[in-house]
């Protein structure tokens, strides 16, 4: 049994053994063909698919003569595109678009371009302070202050600090350009006119270290005065006028000057007779005086003015009742026709916010009061109520800090995003200390100021300046409501540096506070 089962397993064991041979050939094979199949397929891939060949059914008509076209089309056309008496048909077969490329020889011609430098650059006019235009050429995308740095360098001007440049925006209403934001976004639209003016008005002149920044700011001081918005007793008027007579005309001598040189310079809004005689009689006192020395006693005069450096603006009280609102170098001031009913120094200021059309300040308790008290004045509309807000906010960081606050780095900031971003008045002094050059020229001229064209109220200062730094008149509002508080972007003045310069008659500063915007 054993032995015939092994003889009957030889050849089985054979025949399997066959069998898987042809197998293992048979599937070698067929990876031969797959292998050979995939390089065709590759090479087929890489290798452009040769056009159907059709054969023409009649010979092929010679090319149509080439078709001329105007110079001025911009068209190009291909002469195989057309034949005689046939319409162009932009439509192509399956075939064609197989197996040809679009023609090179179709093109449209691009209108001539101005280049990319002269479409970004707008043309700027700059009234200055002698009333004379400046004209320069500024990319839009600029800040304000490559702008303010290019008049301030024409008029070699170092102590630049205290001035800054007006526009009037889509109402009207003026406004001082921001340095640090793009001039594209300030004037949105009209013509790129400006004017140069003083900003900040130096409590005490007589620390201006060059001589051609206080001609300057005379010159501010003599358009506020002629337009009115600066007002003079008839005393002071001819103390001012004799001194500015002494600094533009030199000393008096009626053989040269004549008996009616005064009419060419304009010293009040109403030059009278009376008044004209009277500066001529001082002027008689002040020969030998330098133009630096009578400008000194001219600003010496003009800074014990109740109004010197007043920033004003139309308001109503919580009872409806129209005030001004004037910021200046101290505090805040009241005034109710032409009087002046209340000040807050910076230092009894707390807070200063703004809501909608409202403006509110927040005032330290006194020393018999336990509790602070908020004060809301209204404005004729939201623009106005920050435009206060950011002249508070330009006037303390200058005058009351010794460097301007940082803003704060939040994830979502509330509030608004200003800051003043200049030099303050501590750093401005430093600086001035440190400048080193030959006293600049003044070409002093009168007539170009004073001889122009003349305003509204009949005074001949410089047509462009004027209209750009005179208060527009405000529609009287009936109905004021009482204001509320509340949700207010606000100023959080916490206790800081800098002492206040006050005259004798006031109380010694507190120590001044520190600006801050957040959201109650």
């Amino acid at each position: 049994m054993t032995t015939a089962s092994g003889s009957e397993s030889g050849p089985l064991q054979k025949e399997r053994l066959e069998e898987q041979r042809e197998e293992k050939k048979r599937e070698k094979r067929r990876g031969k063909r797959k292998g050979e199949q995939r390089r065709e397929r590759k090479e087929e891939k890489t290798q452009p698919t040769p056009a159907p060949f059709t054969a023409p059914s009649q010979p092929r008509p010679p090319p149509a003569p080439r078709e001329s076209f105007p110079a001025d089309t911009g068209i190009v056309e291909d002469p195989r595109s057309l034949s005689s008496g046939s319409k162009l048909d932009t439509r192509t077969s399956s075939v064609d678009q197989r197996s040809h490329k679009p023609s090179r020889n179709f093109r449209l011609s691009r209108p001539p371009q101005a280049p990319p430098n002269q479409l970004r650059k707008m043309q700027c006019r700059v009234s200055l302070l002698d009333g004379s235009d400046y004209t320069l050429t500024v990319e839009k995308r600029a800040k304000g202050q490559v702008l303010f740095d290019k008049v301030c360098e024409h008029l070699n001007l170092l102590e630049k600090d205290y001035f800054g440049i007006v526009y009037r925006d889509v109402e009207d209403q003026k406004n001082w350009l921001d340095p640090a934001k793009e001039l594209k976004k300030q004037i949105r639209s009209g013509q790129w006119d400006f004017a140069f003016s003083v900003k900040f008005y130096p409590p005490d002149p007589a620390q201006l270290q060059e001589d051609i920044t206080r001609y300057y700011l005379c010159l501010q001081l003599r358009d506020d005065i002629v337009s009115g918005r600066l007002p003079c007793s008839f005393a002071t008027h001819a103390v001012l006028g004799a001194f500015t007579a002494q600094a533009e005309l030199g000393d008096y001598d009626p053989d040269e000057l004549g008996k009616d040189y005064l009419t060419e310079l304009r010293l009040a809004p109403t030059q009278t007779r009376e008044l004209q005689d009277k500066v001529m009689d001082l002027h008689c006192n002040h020969k030998g005086m330098s133009p630096a020395d009578a400008e000194m006693h001219f600003l010496e005069n003009a800074k014990k003015l109740s109004m010197y450096g007043v920033d004003l603006h139309h308001a109503k009280d919580s009872e409806g009742v129209d005030i001004m609102l004037g910021v200046c170098a101290s505090g805040l001031l009241i005034y109710r026709d032409r009087l002046r009913i209340n000040r807050f120094a910076w230092p009894k200021i707390l807070k200063i916010s703004y809501k909608r059309n409202n403006f509110y300040i927040k005032i330290r308790p006194g020393e018999f009061e336990q509790f602070e008290s908020t004060i809301g004045f209204k404005l004729p509309n939201h623009r106005a109520a920050k435009r206060v807000w950011k002249t508070c906010v330009e006037h303390h960081t200058f005058f009351r800090l010794v460097s301007p606050e940082a803003p704060p780095k939040r994830f979502l900031p509330l509030g608004s995003k200003f800051r003043y971003s200049g030099r303050t008045q501590a750093e401005t002094r430093k600086a001035s200390a440190r400048i080193q050059r030959p006293a600049p020229f003044i070409q002093r001229s009168s007539s170009k100021r004073y001889t122009m064209s003349r305003s509204l109220d009949g005074a001949p200062v410089s047509a462009n300046h004027d209209s750009l730094m005179k208060e527009p008149k405000v529609a009287s509002d009936t109905s004021a409501k009482p204001v509320a508080t509340g949700n207010l972007i606000t100023l959080e003045t916490p206790e800081k540096v800098v002492e206040e310069e006050t005259s004798p008659a006031e109380a010694p500063a507190q120590p001044a506070p520190v600006a801050k915007v957040t959201n109650l």
